[in-house]
């Protein structure tokens, strides 16, 4: 048995019977960094990643990269570290993608909110339904620095019609910031609104997320606005 083999036992145990409510957050990430540090005591490694970073969130969403410049942390850790939140987000679409029909603003948002999980640039997605609402596809219409995604309304059109939508939803979040709409999403919508209703497919709404939580337009009636 290692010197640090107690150490591991007792966090272990101590996770087991209580979760992590029970642990501060270096304790938290010392018992993670046990799958990728063999027989060696993570403490230290815990405290200086926290230092380098400033907060869990932040380590979990620094690049493989900038993880190895910090003493001590190799690729196996780098991939554990960077590998966790595309885990979760993919255990989160996964759930997303049981729902088949959109009825609602609100199954709009269980939908798409969690395609924007670690996501570090704007990104504006196109969710295509046919005639009773079921979805066709959910495809990435544009990526951008944040506030500037470059969207291409004759791409949107060109991929609406090419899987024969009947409806359209957009969405894109604000890294960042807050899920409410700026003046340059208002115009966004309108440009896409536009271009669509020529083909003969409605944009039902276009959502706007931020930090999970999102705002729908058709919720605050300028989706209804743009008709007259």
């Amino acid at each position: 048995m290692g010197i640090h083999d107690g150490h591991r036992e007792r966090l272990k145990k101590a996770f087991i019977e209580h979760g992590l409510e029970s642990m501060n957050d270096i304790q938290a990430l010392e018992l993670l960094l046990f799958f990728s540090v063999a027989r060696r005591d993570t403490n230290e490694l815990a405290h200086l990643l926290l230092e380098r970073f400033g907060s869990l969130d932040e380590i979990f969403h620094a690049a493989a990269e900038d993880l190895m410049e910090v003493p001590g942390v190799g690729e196996h850790t780098a991939v554990l570290l960077t590998l966790l939140p595309q885990i979760m987000k993919k255990s989160a679409v996964s759930k997303a993608n049981e729902i088949r029909q959109i009825t609602s603003s609100r199954d709009a948002g269980k939908y798409l909110v969690p395609r924007f999980a670690d996501e570090q640039d704007e990104v504006m997605l196109m969710l295509c339904l046919d005639n009773k609402r079921s979805i066709i596809c959910c495809c990435e219409m544009g990526r951008g620095v944040v506030n500037a995604v470059n969207i291409n309304a004759r791409k949107v059109v060109e991929k609406a019609l090419k899987v024969k939508a009947s409806s359209v939803i957009i969405a894109h979040n604000h890294p960042g910031g807050l899920a409410l709409p700026s003046r340059e999403d208002d115009a966004v919508t309108k440009t896409l609104y536009n271009a669509l209703e020529i083909v003969g497919v409605h944009l039902e709404d276009h959502i706007i997320v931020a930090d999970g939580d999102y705002v729908s337009l058709a919720d605050t009636g300028m989706m209804y606005h743009l008709r007259f």
